[in-house]
């Protein structure tokens, strides 16, 4: 992964750059922003440039035996760390456990989501952490000498998913960094990171892709004309796996709006035998797929309010999406708007906090009833 790989992001990218070419290189740097921006791209081509023995003025050469052992992830300075999913029965647990997949995987991918990533390594219902033992791991690996290169390069990817007592540790770490150790922590959901990790580190925020670079990274879709990729790009919202959905009518979208379309329909209907059996439904998912339902249901119902203002420039719907806002939209108003997204919100939370998924949704099912009488 070069710099000139990450789509757009050029202002990101000069400060990294920039930052490397100065001398000014913090030992910490939370590199946030949402998914499908291009955060975790982003730093594997700002660990290549620092790793790379010749490298130009805004890229790392490519030539070097650096930038060659990098390009499949093996280079010795450079420790990458993900959450996995805890198999005893394998005795896997740390990410070591699963670098060979990793690597794999990144060779295949440039732009993920961490759901793709958990399908790959067979999670099923398990949710992806960053366990304790992480720690050890971490401290085994920055206390050995650099084999290569000026820098030892840590990528932390998803930070907000690591265990309290690897957080701790990681803290120490960072209050008292190792010597020529640099930290690359990659975050979708910041807030959701321990404040004191964060006060102490540098951190750069991402913000969606602009459109006309989104607009060039679709021009290798023959099969899209100019106008198609314009009402992609502004339904995508700056974020390129989005369009890349869009383009593939991804199935997990398609089933995510069918889902979202039945469990409206049941709760204007006070359909109670029917919401229990969504609840039945809801509950087998894998509990990311339930989470990012909820965040998608949170979406829509944004959009289906924004649609009562007959803006169609700021809305960011499908054509399904649209046909279904046309009748569903003016029961997503001022006086349950708010409430219906605190609640999906709440849902979602309790999700991550393995409460029961079908009493969750069961429950988010019959305060969507009362709300959307109102």
């Amino acid at each position: 992964m070069f710099f000139k790989d990450v789509i757009g992001q050029e202002a990101a990218k000069q400060l990294l750059i920039q930052s490397v070419n100065k001398g000014f290189i913090p030992h910490a740097r939370l590199i946030s922003g949402a998914e499908g921006t291009g955060t975790l791209p982003l730093a594997i081509a700002y660990a290549r440039f620092l790793l790379c023995t010749n490298r130009q003025e805004q890229d790392a050469c490519g030539l070097c035996p650096a930038c060659i052992k990098i390009a499949n992830y093996a280079h010795p300075d450079l420790h990458f760390v993900f959450p996995v999913v805890k198999n005893d029965k394998k005795k896997k647990e740390v990410c070591d456990d699963y670098i060979a997949e990793w690597r794999s995987f990144l060779l295949q991918n440039k732009y993920f989501h961490f759901i793709s990533w958990l399908d790959y390594i067979g999670a099923e219902n398990a949710q992806g952490l960053i366990y304790s033992k992480e720690s050890n791991e971490i401290i085994r690996k920055l206390n050995l000498k650099t084999y290569e290169a000026d820098y030892k390069v840590m990528i932390i990817w998803l930070p907000e998913k690591m265990h309290q007592a690897c957080a701790n540790k990681l803290l120490k770490i960072i209050e008292e960094p190792y010597d020529f150790t640099v930290f690359l922590l990659v975050s979708e959901n910041p807030d959701e990171v321990i404040g004191t990790i964060l006060s102490r580190t540098q951190q750069m925020h991402v913000p969606p892709i602009e459109a006309s670079e989104l607009m060039s990274s679709l021009s290798k879709f023959n099969e899209l004309d100019s106008e198609n990729r314009e009402t992609i790009v502004r339904l995508s919202g700056g974020n390129y796996l989005k369009a890349i959905e869009l383009i593939e009518s991804n199935e997990t979208t398609e089933f995510f709006f069918d889902l979202f379309t039945t469990v409206m329909r049941n709760a204007w209907k006070r359909d109670v035998i029917n919401m229990k059996a969504k609840a039945e439904s809801f509950a087998s998912l894998g509990r990311e797929k339930q989470k990012s339902f909820l965040a998608y249901s949170q979406r829509l119902i944004r959009e289906n309010f924004i649609s009562n203002f007959q803006l169609p420039e700021i809305i960011c719907l499908n054509e399904k999406e649209k046909d279904f806002a046309s009748k569903f939209a003016p029961f997503v108003n001022e006086r349950n708007v708010t409430e219906l997204m605190d609640e999906l919100a709440l849902c979602e939370q309790h999700i991550e906090q393995n409460t029961n998924p079908r009493m969750v949704f069961f429950d988010l099912s019959m305060k969507i009833a009362v709300l959307l009488k109102k």
